[in-house]
């Protein structure tokens, strides 16, 4: 497997990619504040990984106190890197990247369901699956609206009546019975 997607495929770095997403510049203080169950000291070594693999960049630096704080924002070669890098892998590469991703959903879900009091639809906890008929050119129109709504929505900044919240799409061709008979 390409070495930048094993990079992201550990919880914590995908969890400190998602708090950079929409262009946000954000310090090593910031990011705990988004990812506030992992200790400092191993923020700052995957903070590190993902910096040595190029998915993310140094911004800024600001003196405080004797020590240097550094802010942090997505690599702008980031989306061109990975989609490359997932046109070279294999399908056993493809498989493993998927499991990974059905993994870390199963515990965020996991960490959900062990809190002691849970409301799911208070929480606005809902999983589905449906299907669409589209066209390759409407599928590429609903996937750029789908992109739009949701970089809006990632704009948002952290308020008191605001919730961290964890939306997961995926997007999968139906195979007809005679396609899995190929297989």
């Amino acid at each position: 497997m390409t070495s930048k997607i094993k990079n992201l495929l550990h919880p914590i770095r995908m969890n400190i990619m998602q708090s950079l997403l929409g262009e946000k510049e954000l310090t090593t203080q910031e990011i705990s504040q988004i990812i506030t169950d992992v200790p400092q000291a191993t923020l700052y070594r995957h903070l590190n990984k993902l910096h040595a693999a190029g998915l993310i960049k140094v911004v800024d630096h600001n003196k405080i106190r004797g020590t240097v704080e550094k802010t942090y924002a997505l690599s702008k070669q980031l989306e061109a890197m990975t989609r490359q890098e997932m046109r070279q892998a294999s399908r056993q590469d493809h498989f493993e990247i998927f499991f990974s991703f059905l993994t870390l959903l199963l515990t965020d879900y996991e960490k959900y369901l062990q809190q002691e009091q849970i409301d799911l639809e208070e929480d606005g906890v809902s999983f589905r699956q449906a299907s669409l008929y589209l066209s390759d050119e409407e599928l590429t129109d609903f996937i750029e609206d789908f992109r739009k709504i949701l970089s809006r929505a990632m704009q948002n900044k952290p308020a008191p009546e605001r919730k961290l919240r964890t939306l997961s799409t995926i997007i999968l061709p139906r195979i007809s019975d005679e396609e899995k008979q190929e297989f």
